[in-house]
């Protein structure tokens, strides 16, 4: 089919300069084409370099599609984005933006070697409201979040106020089904307080297993777009040196695919380690809760059910084969890594409701430094901080005349737009 399709292009090529360029010309440059494109394929598998290849999926004049696997078979290092909708124009075509997807795929650099801190670029507007009002807008309709923050005299008040404005901030909480929580909190700092968060995440999120030849701008690549960098150490260390605002989420993969009856469980390991980095750097540790998952969805299969049936189970293994483990020396629950998607069944939309809590802080606190058993009794704390802020938000929940996504649209149509539906009285 690939070669049927190129020669096909030739005879077109060909018929098109025939009127213009004399026989003889026109055969010796094909002649001299079809060797240089031998010789340049012939060389393919040498090309070390970084390859972004972009296909159009209704492309009438080339075999985009084709070609993109062939050039990712063959290359070293390539990567591909298919745009199943464009045509042969891609780039001259609305609803492509050509660094938002040399971004999303970490080809954005300013040396030899990608760096997830230095070479980020903040998101601009254009970015903000593809991915907030065109691709996650139902969501967070549907959602409806409602935040809320803790002042230095322990006041709860609605909105982010009590949150910090210089950093360096590690916001350290609870992790949602399925990261269910990420996107209206992100959307929630950008728009209120002109902040991003710097996510630390899985670096399996980050890996170019996951993709392929047909691979589409993704889920993935927007995590990169909006700042997010692989769960490490130096990672951790760059981000609190340059004063961001990182998102921490020490339950991990375990917490966001847990299993019937644990939502709302925090899974922390023993080490106190980050409460000992953020005081390394004088950072500012904010707690926060959230609660809202169990009125979205319902699990109906968890890692266990699945595990029961055969077929599944042989998946479930393969799957996680060559899964990048970053807690295999842990102990605990919390070791605990396998990636399974469970079975959910949606309900009808309640409320997301987050609670930033009493901000704490370590600069001058050279007592973490140095005495593990200090740091380790403040990471206890903050935990029990977690736990008691998601306590409060379940309780104060059930008093919100709006947590129900039909007085909410009510609201709405009569009253105010979707930032504005009013809550409970903290």
């Amino acid at each position: 089919m690939q070669t049927k399709a190129r020669s096909i292009f030739t005879v077109i090529l060909a018929v098109g300069l025939a009127d213009i360029i004399p026989k003889e010309t026109l055969l010796w440059k094909l002649k001299l084409l079809k060797s240089a494109a031998a010789y340049a394929n012939s060389r393919l598998h040498a090309v070390k370099a970084e390859v972004l290849v972009l296909a159009s999926g209704k492309d009438n004049m080339l075999p985009s599609g084709d070609e993109a696997q062939r050039l990712m078979t063959s290359l070293q290092n390539c990567r591909v984005r298919c745009f199943k909708d464009n045509g042969h124009t891609l780039l001259l075509e609305d609803g492509i933006n050509l660094l938002s997807v040399i971004k999303g795929t970490s080809m954005y650099r300013r040396s030899r070697r990608h760096d997830y801190v230095s070479d980020f670029l903040p998101p601009s507007m254009t970015e903000f409201k593809v991915a907030f009002d065109q691709q996650t807008g139902m969501y967070h309709l549907a959602i409806s979040p409602v935040m809320f923050s803790t002042l230095g005299d322990g006041k709860i008040v609605k909105g982010l106020s009590g949150v910090p404005n210089e950093g360096p901030i590690l916001l350290v909480g609870y992790h949602m089904l399925l990261g269910f929580e990420l996107a209206p909190l992100i959307e929630g700092f950008l728009r209120e307080k002109k902040i991003m968060l710097r996510g630390v995440a899985h670096p399996e999120l980050f890996s170019p297993k996951i993709e392929n030849h047909t691979q589409e701008v993704s889920l993935f690549d927007l995590v990169k777009v909006f700042g997010a960098v692989p769960v490490t150490a130096s990672n951790l260390f760059k981000l609190l040196s340059t004063k961001s605002y990182v998102l921490l989420y020490p339950g991990g993969s375990r917490e966001a695919l847990h299993r019937k009856g644990e939502e709302y469980k925090l899974f922390w390991p023993d080490q106190p380690e980050f409460v000992r980095m953020a005081a390394r750097f004088g950072a500012t540790i904010v707690p926060f809760g959230v609660v809202g998952e169990d009125d979205i969805a319902e699990m109906v299969l968890d890692f266990n059910d699945l595990m029961r049936i055969p077929m599944v189970r042989d998946y479930i293994k393969e799957l996680n084969k060559d899964l990048i483990r970053i807690r295999s020396k842990g102990s605990g629950e919390v070791s605990n890594e396998e990636v399974c998607y469970p079975g959910l069944l949606p309900k009808i939309p309640g409320r997301f409701y987050y609670l930033f809590g009493k901000p704490i802080r370590t600069k001058g606190r050279t007592d973490l430094l140095k005495d593990r058993e200090n740091a380790k009794v403040l990471y206890l704390k903050i935990k029990s901080e977690i736990e008691s802020i998601m306590a409060f938000l379940r309780k104060k929940r059930q008093e919100d005349p709006y947590r129900g996504i039909f007085q909410r649209t009510v609201y709405r149509a009569i009253s105010a737009p979707v930032h504005q539906v009013p809550t409970f009285d903290p």
